[in-house]
């Protein structure tokens, strides 16, 4: 009897930890779905075999190549904004679709008549945060036209001049002091399920393009009101943050350099808005739709420079190409 006693109690032992050796063997690693995410955007392995943030983002393309190519049919135009603006006039051949339909729709395009893929917009940035997420996810065809439709004829220019008819608003509180990044620190959490940065890729950037880039934006209006309660990327070089200066407590990411997990990534906090401002607001939206996609709560300052210092932008040479001015409207003839 003891010994049959002695045999249970070993079988039982036996079946105890084998049990827990095989709950312990599917107990899945926990992993941090946005550090898998930039890991895997920033490797060779990616959609677009390199770094797109830190190599070629933005990729933008000018109304004049636009209308170039399009006499020739090498370049599909993908036009983002309403049903109704569209009817009113349009790029001809240009196809209207809306941004929740965007990786959809260029999925079923066979593009290789095309050179390149134009996303259009009424400023050129809505079309810079759809472009970012389908370069991301591998169409390297895809850009957004600078300036929008307003480049393209001054029928449709009223946005962008009225942006730079109030540009001057916020020149008097730039700012040259310097601020430091934060320490490095975490990165956002995630929660898509998903294990591989190819398949929490796909998940966010639905994500982002069902809900559209209204989250992904904010007016200078907004920040100024109370500048306390986000932190400010400055995205463009170091000697201008310093002149003409910047929106007060900004602090400065260099452009192709700085937004690397080696880098500077990890210096953003998880827990603040950031919001991201460039010259136009055109590489912010880029810039914006890459943070969002891994978890990031951030957006982009409409207009950029243009819409805060633009005669201090006009008296810095170096921002010349990035000013919104009557001489960029081209006139082109359109459709309805």
């Amino acid at each position: 009897m003891k010994h049959t006693r002695l045999l249970w109690f070993i079988l039982f032992g036996i079946l105890f930890f084998a049990a827990c050796s095989k709950d312990d063997e599917e107990t899945p690693t926990p992993i941090n779905e946005s550090e898998v995410l930039a890991t895997y955007l920033e490797s060779t392995s990616s959609p677009l075999g390199k770094d797109f943030v830190n190599t070629d983002m933005p990729t933008i393309i000018t109304a004049e190549e636009v209308h170039t190519l399009n006499l020739t049919g090498q370049v599909y135009i993908m036009d983002i904004r309403s049903a109704a603006d569209f009817a009113t006039g349009h790029i001809e051949n240009a196809v209207n679709i809306t941004v929740s339909n965007a990786l959809t729709h260029i999925d079923g395009v066979d593009l290789t008549p095309y050179t390149k893929v134009a996303i259009v917009c009424y400023t050129g940035q809505t079309a810079g945060y759809v472009a970012s997420l389908l370069r991301l996810i591998g169409y390297d065809k895809v850009f957004s036209m600078k300036w929008g439709m307003c480049s393209w004829h001054t029928d449709f220019a009223t946005t962008w001049q009225n942006a730079v008819a109030n540009g001057n608003t916020y020149a008097s509180q730039f700012s040259t002091t310097a601020v430091d990044k934060n320490a490095k620190g975490s990165m956002p959490a995630l929660s898509t399920g998903k294990t591989t940065g190819q398949e929490i890729l796909e998940t966010r950037v639905n994500a982002l393009l069902a809900e559209g880039f209204d989250p992904g934006k904010i007016t200078n209006q907004t920040v100024f009101g109370n500048l306390s309660t986000y932190y400010i990327l400055n995205y463009w070089p170091a000697a201008q943050y310093a002149d003409p200066g910047h929106v007060p407590g900004a602090i400065q990411y260099t452009p192709k350099e700085t937004m690397k997990l080696a880098v500077d990534l990890k210096t953003l906090p998880t827990d603040k808005t950031i919001v991201v401002y460039c010259y136009s607001g055109q590489t912010s939206a880029y810039l914006t739709a890459y943070l969002r996609l891994l978890g990031y709560d951030a957006k982009s300052l409409l207009y950029g420079a243009n819409g805060m210092i633009y005669d201090l932008m006009v008296a810095n040479g170096g921002m010349t190409a990035s000013i919104f001015s009557d001489d960029v409207i081209k006139g082109y003839e359109y459709v309805n």
